[in-house]
């Protein structure tokens, strides 16, 4: 969920309410169908009144002659949002047994005339006075700068499936804050309630569909569980349906003045909860720290105002410091939210930043290093967009000390130094739904590492995530899209789309709703080029790639743990032991030390020779700016097997070729600090 700013017009100054909710950028009487019988993509009793869809042909099945599946995968999206932040923030529902005109209907509070659309006028500018009615006329709504009503109808995702998609990431999505501020709401505002609810109901809506079909299983809207059910619903032609979790609390895990509202059996039975009812990927943490990890910052004014609802919610604001690498967060500049400070107590004022102070102090927290490593033992994927970049560090640091795939980036919030981490793991990244001009530009940016690591692309269309879309380019565009065109694949012809008496044009009304989605890759390709577009269509095979490897994966054996270790010298104290042994007794609270001089060695003995191929260091605050790894066969003869000068502590994964060894030595060179160095734990494996 990606949130927007646009200007605002007509309105006194708006309250901390208006800037917290700009925060988050989080049928039916069948008739028998006149393709019933031979053409399997079309229902047998499609509801009557219902949306057009606009594409006909075929959709294509099975696989390349490489034996890979094809098509687009939407990353993420939010097709239940109208269920999260209190039931009344996205108006509209994706579908309904009474019909169309049912689900695409306005918010009660917004008729007659949008007079109280609070959410509509701070997101969309004006006096948020709009027409109400969606169906049949669709005056007003749905439209690509309405962030306020729903844009995911079931028969626009069919829309997007028939033109190519193939793969769609469900991210229930809602905010504990928002609908506590926002004064319409029917029903709690408890997190998790909400992500059961969406859940349950995106399964109610394959059912709605399967209904159309004739029965359980025969619709196109497969919710899977596991990659090759991923796999086998797309050689089937139909749409493969992955659920994530994109919320601020998680499992109740919020922090107040720095303390965890949350333990490690919390965050256990809420990971179980969640792989029970099909969550395989999700974020620990979005737009506020909490007791799992530190954010990404938002910038400028919208910065400070959600600033001010972090100090509301967790009684602390954002706290900054300088950078250690090329990697940044947002700067959240010194620009003034008036509305939002007079909210504050008396006495307590936002902070000033320094410039040169752009990263989240938080990173990931041990309770958050818990919940990843528990999130890694179940198979699921980890999306690090909103994660501070010391988060985000120290999570790829996890996945490479255990050779783990599973990490995702999902719509443009990770810092870009990060893509060739993210690929060299096997992970899988896809662009937020920008305009064509953009998207293609980005695109030809990190063209050559996907063809270094030979993947595909996605995008994430964060549809019902309050984020905005692609405006129109207009008519008179030099290469504007012409209709009909023919899908990627070449097996469809896809026309305007119609719903009721409104028909959407891509040129002159931009991303509107989701059944727009082929017609922006069509504008991709007619801005970008057909390359940008086949990245795009290898893109379900990339990410079920991803997926597969995340349940592929097995822990390795440590060599090292128990092992005999000795070292070139321990530090002396009184109270504890920092003896050699301590590195590698599978405890991570205990550590070797060394005495206070640059030249040191810890030294494993694995018991016999073994190929050695990676290995792990976690180190003390008393770390190596230099070092090497060596390995040897008799204690004797050593050679390096890897080595640098650039050490910056923390967690280090050393890789190399394989090579024998059954004693391997870390040789300190040059200290970071004034210490020692000291070791938490080594690790030695062989893959």
């Amino acid at each position: 969920m990606t949130m927007t700013q646009q200007p605002h017009h007509r309105r006194r100054p708006i309250t901390v309410l208006s800037l917290l909710l700009l925060v988050m950028a989080v049928t039916l009487g069948p008739t028998p169908s006149s393709a019933a019988g031979t053409d399997w993509w079309n229902p047998v009793a499609r509801p009557a009144p219902d949306s057009q869809i606009g594409v006909t042909g075929e959709p294509f099945k099975g696989t390349n002659s490489q034996g890979e599946v094809r098509g687009f995968v939407d990353a993420h999206n939010h097709i239940m949002a109208n269920e999260g932040f209190g039931g009344r923030l996205i108006c509209g529902k994706p579908f309904s047994d009474a019909g169309v005109a049912a689900a695409l209907k306005d918010c009660p509070e917004h008729y007659p005339d949008g007079s109280l659309a609070i959410f509509d006028f701070i997101t969309n500018g004006g006096d948020g006075k709009h027409d109400p009615d969606g169906w049949p006329t669709f005056k007003d709504w749905p439209a690509y700068d309405s962030l306020t009503h729903q844009q995911n109808y079931y028969a626009w995702v069919e829309r997007a499936w028939r033109g190519g998609q193939r793969v769609l990431v469900n991210d229930l999505v809602t905010n504990g804050v928002i609908c506590s501020v926002y004064p319409f709401k029917d029903r709690s505002c408890d997190e998790m309630t909400s992500i059961r609810l969406q859940a349950k109901l995106t399964y109610d809506m394959q059912a709605y569909i399967d209904k159309m079909y004739g029965g359980t299983g025969k619709g196109w809207f497969r919710i899977v569980t596991d990659s090759e059910q991923a796999r086998t619903v797309i050689e089937q032609g139909k749409l493969a349906v992955i659920l994530g979790v994109e919320t601020s609390e998680p499992f109740g895990c919020k922090q107040i003045l720095d303390i965890a509202q949350c333990d490690k059996d919390d965050i256990d039975a809420g990971l179980d909860e969640l792989y029970d009812l099909g969550v395989r990927s999700m974020f620990l943490c979005h737009k506020f720290d909490n007791a799992l990890c530190g954010v990404r910052f938002d910038e400028g004014g919208l910065g400070t105002a959600i600033n001010v609802g972090q100090f509301l919610s967790t009684g602390t604001f954002w706290q900054t410091e300088k950078c250690t690498g090329p990697q940044h967060d947002n700067p959240i500049g010194g620009a003034a939210a008036p509305s939002a400070e007079e909210e504050l107590p008396a006495g307590v004022e936002v902070p000033s930043y320094d410039d040169d102070a752009q990263c989240n102090k938080r990173g990931l927290t041990e309770l958050g290093e818990y919940a990843v490593r528990g999130m890694m033992q179940r198979k699921m994927m980890l999306e690090v967009d909103h994660m501070s970049v010391k988060a985000t560090g120290r999570v790829l640091d996890i996945f490479e000390s255990e050779s783990y795939p599973g990490v995702l980036s999902s719509h443009s919030w990770m810092d870009l130094n990060w893509t060739e981490r993210v690929y060299g793991l096997g992970g899988f990244i896809a662009q937020y739904m920008h305009g064509s001009e953009g998207f293609s530009a980005e695109a030809d940016r990190t063209k050559a590492l996907r063809d270094k690591y030979d993947v595909g692309y996605g995008y994430g269309t964060d549809m019902n995530g309050v984020g905005g879309w692609p405006a129109p380019r207009g008519a008179n565009a030099s290469n504007p899209v012409t209709y009909p065109f023919r899908s990627t694949d070449g097996g469809s012809v896809i026309n305007k789309q119609t719903t009721g008496s409104r028909t959407w044009d891509l040129n002159t009304d931009g991303a509107s709703h989701y059944g727009l989605v082929p017609d922006w890759i069509e504008d991709i390709r007619q801005v970008g080029g057909q390359d940008v577009v086949d990245d795009l269509f290898r893109g379900a095979e990339s990410y079920l790639d991803t997926w597969g490897a995340s349940e592929g994966h097995k822990a390795g054996v440590n060599l090292a743990k128990g092992a005999s270790a000795s070292a070139s010298s321990s530090e002396s104290n009184p109270f504890t032991s920092y003896a050699p042994g301590r590195a590698v007794d599978g405890n991570a609270d205990t550590r070797w030390a060394s005495d206070w001089s640059d030249d040191q060695w810890l030294r494993i003995d694995l018991g016999s020779t073994s190929t050695v191929k990676r290995v792990t260091l976690e180190w003390e605050r008393a770390y190596a700016k230099s070092y090497r790894v060596e390995v040897s066969t008799d204690g004797t003869t050593w050679q390096s097997a890897w080595s640098t000068t650039a050490g910056d502590g923390g967690l280090d994964t050393a890789r190399f070729n394989g090579v024998p060894a059954r004693y391997v030595r870390i040789h300190g060179l040059d200290r970071g600090t004034d210490w020692g160095y000291s070791l938490y734990e080594v690790g030695v494996h062989s893959s």
